[in-house]
């Protein structure tokens, strides 16, 4: 990644938004409604991310959240910065942490999201993280279930809210 200074891993300000959107005090493991029951801890962890078991009705307590947490998304931080071509603020990369951090590194890189950032159309591209092309559909506010895609309003604003943050 080109940064024109340092950009921290899981800055404070990262921290507290995962807390509003992941939500704080989950310590107990909770079976993700919208994930289709994938057992979820602390902010956003779940088997696909911890190098411990997540069970649901296992407790965690703060000092373990706090240690997967920063591990977690250092790690996926990592690997998001692999894929920006172009300088980008604390604000855009947390904003796009927070995404990965939802979604995936792999689909947050693919997304139209950052190959406009990369493109150097910053303003675009943050707004990409919540909106489609023609600016009036979302995106990545959506779950598959049983009765096919859904979407979800509370996805909605997290992505409104990175997109503010991006843009910052």
């Amino acid at each position: 990644m080109i940064a024109t200074g340092a950009l921290a891993l899981f800055s404070p300000q990262l921290q507290d938004f995962l807390g509003r959107w992941e939500g704080e005090g989950q310590n107990v493991a909770y079976p993700d409604k919208l994930a289709g029951g994938l057992p979820t801890v602390c902010k956003g962890i779940t088997k696909h991310t911890s190098p411990y078991p997540v069970v649901v009705g296992d407790y965690w307590s703060d000092a373990r959240c706090e240690e997967v947490e920063r591990m977690v998304v250092s790690k996926g931080q990592l690997k998001l910065a692999d894929c920006l071509h172009r300088p980008v603020s604390q604000n855009t990369f947390d904003a796009l942490s927070s995404h990965a951090h939802n979604f995936g590194v792999p689909s947050t890189c693919a997304s139209r999201a950052v190959g406009l950032i990369n493109a150097g159309r910053l303003a675009e591209g943050c707004k990409a993280l919540a909106w489609a092309e023609d600016g009036r559909a979302p995106v990545w506010a959506y779950v598959t279930n049983a009765t096919g895609k859904v979407f979800v309003p509370g996805l909605h604003s997290r992505r409104r809210a990175e997109a503010e943050l991006c843009v910052r």
